[in-house]
């Protein structure tokens, strides 16, 4: 069945991030697809490896990591040096010399203030024109904690999002950690190199197509993997990488929760979904849709949440302390933590009274 010929009251029940259970091999439909903040959210770069040629939606790329973004921007962010774990020292210098230029430009002495810098920072691109929907505010967040070492999280406007990525003995120290990997990011991706061009979408794809040894037709049919990544990464021509990148979080939630191929499932074409869900933001509705399935995981197989939690964790502590972009592993576990408190309720309302 096509996704043309279907009533107008069911393209938006296929197209949700629920999957529904016990109801038949294409899921259960949500009553509706509740439009949520439908801010125009543009997707970083996926890597080419990521890219699937099976049918639906291809699977979305890990988080981009720091040294795939600014490799060569700089002396020593050679590939793997600062977004690996292991060379803290290469990461902490490289941060460190973006903070000093940033305060030799802006301010010409003394030490930058990096809390402040940041907010100015995207205060100064609001005023300048930046499609900011909800505002400038840079959101930091602390891990609750009696004793060091303390970890800040800082989401800044278009909903990326970093850590404190040091030992940090203080709270005040976590988050001045949290805003120097956030202004490194935020500074560098303004960089001209940085924007997706037509120059840069014909060097992915090629790169995509040698990866799965593809050729020319593919990457022209937009129902093939590369195909869809050549459609989104037109669809996002002179948005800037870490744009691109608040957008395939997303799709990586969705991939994650199992929710693309239950679209594909309902036959929603590769087409429909992405152009569907390049257009709606991460709100609360669906974060809310997505903990209900992992409830009903957990229902079915014991344990499944604190199993995937655990993993979610690690993954989210490794990628704090390389200094990557962190909001598909603050996302997971966030949903996951909503699906405690939601199977909690639940048990609760069940139980005898007394």
């Amino acid at each position: 069945m096509e996704s043309n010929v279907l009533p107008d009251s069911i393209r938006p029940q296929r197209l949700q991030p629920g999957i529904g259970f016990g109801s038949g091999p294409t899921g259960t439909l949500r009553s509706s697809l509740r439009p949520g903040v439908t801010v125009p959210i543009a997707p970083l770069l996926p890597s080419p490896a990521s890219l699937s040629a099976s049918s639906g939606p291809p699977p979305p790329p890990p988080p981009l990591q720091l040294h795939s973004l600014y490799g060569g921007m700089g002396a020593g962010l050679g590939p793997g040096a600062a977004g690996h774990p292991g060379n803290p020292a290469v990461l902490k210098e490289a941060v460190e010399a973006v903070v000093r230029s940033f305060a030799k430009h802006t301010q010409g002495y003394g030490r930058v203030n990096v809390v402040e810098a940041l907010q100015e920072f995207w205060q100064m691109k609001l005023t300048r024109g930046a499609d900011l929907r909800n505002g400038a505010l840079v959101v930091y967040e602390m891990v609750p904690s009696n004793s060091p070492p303390y970890v800040c999280y800082v989401s800044l406007p278009g909903g990326s999002c970093f850590g404190s990525f040091q030992f940090c003995p203080t709270k005040a120290e976590a988050r001045r950690s949290a805003a120097k990997i956030a202004l490194m990011n935020s500074v560098f991706n303004e960089h001209p190199s940085r924007r997706i061009t037509d120059d840069f979408i014909e060097k992915s794809v090629n790169e995509a197509l040698a990866s799965f040894n593809g050729n020319r037709e593919e990457a022209d049919n937009p129902n093939t993997g590369i195909g869809a990544f050549r459609f989104m990464l037109e669809s996002n021509k002179g948005k800037s990488m870490l744009e691109f990148q608040e957008l395939m979080t997303v799709f990586q939630l969705l991939h994650w929760n199992g929710s693309l191929k239950a679209m594909r499932e309902r036959q929603c074409s590769r087409q429909e979904v992405l152009a569907h869900y390049s257009h709606r933001a991460l709100d609360d509705d669906m974060r809310t849709q997505m903990a209900a399935d992992w409830v009903n995981r957990e229902q079915s197989v014991a344990s499944t949440i604190a199993q995937e939690l655990a993993s979610t964790e690690r993954e989210l502590e490794d990628a704090r302390l390389a200094g990557r972009e962190l909001r598909f592993y603050k996302e997971k576990k966030d949903i996951l933590m909503l699906a405690v408190g939601q199977l909690s309720a639940a048990n609760t309302a069940t139980l005898p009274s007394h």
